[in-house]
């Protein structure tokens, strides 16, 4: 079976002639990104749609990394802050308004934990999903496999082993959930403080049009 095959199915693969072209055509369209003006938008949209396997117009704020990009699909209203890292071996699925603090970094791509099949050159891909609204804080990195529920909150610096349940707070190394989400929520800014009245009227005029694609 090609390497390529076998990373799709998430078997032990090797990187040969035909995986390598593959991270050479992302690694070129990293480079256009990366070096492109920071602050011409349209420039950017234009690589990040050619980058992603579906991109649904997602704000990549470089400087952004990943191994093959074609592995990544994202949903509306996505925005990855300062250095964001995908190492796609194996598919990124990330929902609808979903936020990545700067740093944060989804790892789909492992290595054997003995010697022997590592040195052989070994690697293996597993799947990252993100559900709706997720929220990652910076400096966190979500492991291979994991799986995080929609509307769950990642707290800063944390690492994520196991799959996260929706609707929860969540931090720590190795992350856990800290506590539900909660309608005591709703109106709340950071910690106790509470949403302002301008700024609430955005809010309830997103919610008259019974969806949150109100950016």
């Amino acid at each position: 079976m090609e390497n390529q095959k076998r990373r799709d199915q998430g078997l032990a693969y090797r990187v040969d002639e035909k995986v390598l072209a593959e991270l050479q055509r992302c690694r070129r369209l990293l480079q256009q990104l990366n070096q492109t003006d920071w602050g011409d938008f349209q420039a950017l949209a234009r690589i990040t749609e050619q980058l992603l396997g579906k991109a649904n117009g997602a704000v990549l704020t470089p400087p952004f990394y990943c191994d093959y990009g074609t592995h990544i699909e994202i949903g509306r209203h996505f925005y990855a802050n300062f250095n964001c890292t995908m190492l796609d071996v194996a598919p990124i699925k990330i929902g609808n308004n979903c936020l990545l603090g700067p740093n944060v970094s989804l790892f789909t791509a492992g290595h054997p934990l003995h010697p022997l099949p590592r040195t052989a050159g070994l690697e293996y891909g597993k799947p990252i999903t993100l559900g709706d609204n997720v929220w990652i804080g910076g400096n966190s990195v979500i492991c291979p496999g994991v799986r995080i529920g929609s509307n769950t909150v990642v707290g800063a610096g944390s690492v994520v082993l196991r799959d996260l349940p929706p609707n929860v707070v969540a931090a720590g190394n190795p992350c856990r959930v800290i506590r539900p989400i909660t309608e005591a929520d709703r109106e709340t800014l950071c910690k106790e403080e509470k949403i302002d009245k301008e700024a609430w009227e955005w809010v309830t005029q997103c919610s008259r049009k019974k969806n949150t694609d109100c950016r």
